[in-house]
């Protein structure tokens, strides 16, 4: 059992969501053991049924009992959108506070779904970052399988892999299928293993739906579809102008390394050469940092920097009211100078920011002016 990082605020009703798997019942279940507290769970197919039929059962049921419960959690509330109308309806009317997980908020905008107007505190749920895990976690553990908390219950390579080419296929099947997210399925199962293979990479639609013989657009709602069902998310490129950054392509990472290999249908292959690790240490970083980012309430903004002149770092970070800092990811346990070129001259483009290299070294120094810190100091130095 790991202490998650979130700080739900239980003084107004929320939404958690976050991609299947990640915990969120087991968090609710954890801060609701009230008994008083009203559970529906959508996840049943019963249940889900019931309410869809007639989501004013949701009312019926608030009004049955005395006194009226301080709290209804509703698991997968996507499964019933129509809910959201009866939620709202008693949060204004009887003051009930509700907790509501999901794990598609494409489902919801679809079918135009009542957010609640800023009457629900809005939150999210990830896999596990090493803060939770602890003093067990183990970072080749992690750039193998990720850190799905189901995980962390297996213990063979045979168990891990069996369970995230599961989870691979249920999200095919209740996330896309069942929802009916795609009309083109045949694609979207194509799409997948080459969108595990762009993780990180500037996205190029074009090249894509050439690939898949389809149009652009759609390779584009796709990814929108993974982002949507929090399978991941795009990292733009860094301007100064809004309307700039929104012109040029981003990159897309997605939210769990495991699940990233089993798409790629690399899990058979450990991690261990450093054509391999360097990228999966870049993705473990950068979500690390938007996880914390997330659970602390930072605000913090993120983009990647390139120039046409061939320079590149993995991370700017603007952070509100401090410096923007350039962040390099290096998975060397050894830094050296040639290394740090493209940081070195973008830092000395952009005076005004810090520079800072997160690498696998076991101790903090300076080279040329540059920051080198091991990874977990250098996640702290950006503030989280």
């Amino acid at each position: 059992m790991y202490k998650r990082l979130p700080k739900l605020l239980k003084s107004n009703s929320f939404f958690l969501f976050g991609a299947r798997g990640t915990g969120k019942s087991f968090l609710l279940k954890s801060e609701f053991q009230d008994p008083s507290t009203l559970w529906i769970d959508l996840l049943d197919p019963e249940t889900e049924s019931l309410y869809i039929a007639s989501p004013s059962r949701l009312s019926e049921q608030i009004s049955q009992r005395s006194p009226p419960p301080e709290w209804v959690v509703i698991d997968e509330v996507q499964k019933a959108p129509k809910l959201l109308d009866v939620v709202h309806l008693e949060i204004e009317k009887r003051k009930i506070k509700f907790a509501l997980t999901g794990s598609s908020a494409r489902k919801l905008k679809r079918g135009g779904a009542n957010l609640l107007a800023g009457r629900a505190f809005l939150n999210h749920l990830y896999p596990l970052t090493h803060r939770e895990i602890g003093p067990k976690f183990d970072l080749v553990s992690a750039l193998s399988w990720g850190t799905l908390p189901k995980i962390f219950q297996l213990d063979t390579p045979e168990e891990k892999s069996e369970f995230l080419k599961a989870y691979v296929n249920i999200y095919l099947k209740e996330e896309i299928l069942q929802e009916q997210l795609v009309r083109n399925t045949e694609a979207f199962r194509k799409f997948l293993p080459i969108a595990a293979q762009m993780n990180g990479k500037i996205i190029n639609f074009n090249s894509i739906a050439k690939d898949l013989k389809i149009d652009w657009t759609t390779v584009k709602t796709y990814f929108e579809i993974l982002e949507d069902t929090w399978l991941g998310f795009f990292l733009p490129p860094f301007a100064r102008s809004l309307r700039k950054q929104q012109l040029k392509s981003s990159k897309f990472y997605f939210f769990d390394i495991g699940v990233q290999r089993a798409l790629e249908q690399m899990l058979t292959v450990p991690p261990t050469t450093g054509q391999m690790i360097g990228p999966l240490f870049e993705q473990f970083i950068i979500l690390e940092i938007y996880r914390l980012n997330d659970y602390l309430r930072k605000d913090y903004r993120f983009s990647y920097l390139a120039t046409q002149g061939g320079l590149e770092v993995d991370l700017v970070v603007e952070r509100p009211g401090q410096r923007t800092c350039l962040v390099e990811i290096k998975s060397s346990t050894d830094v050296r100078d040639e290394h740090l070129r493209s940081l070195r001259d973008l830092s000395s483009e952009f005076p005004e920011f810090d520079a800072i290299c997160i690498c696998r070294e076991s101790i903090a120094r300076k080279a040329g002016g540059l920051s080198i810190l091991p990874w977990q100091k250098g996640i702290e130095a950006l503030g989280l």
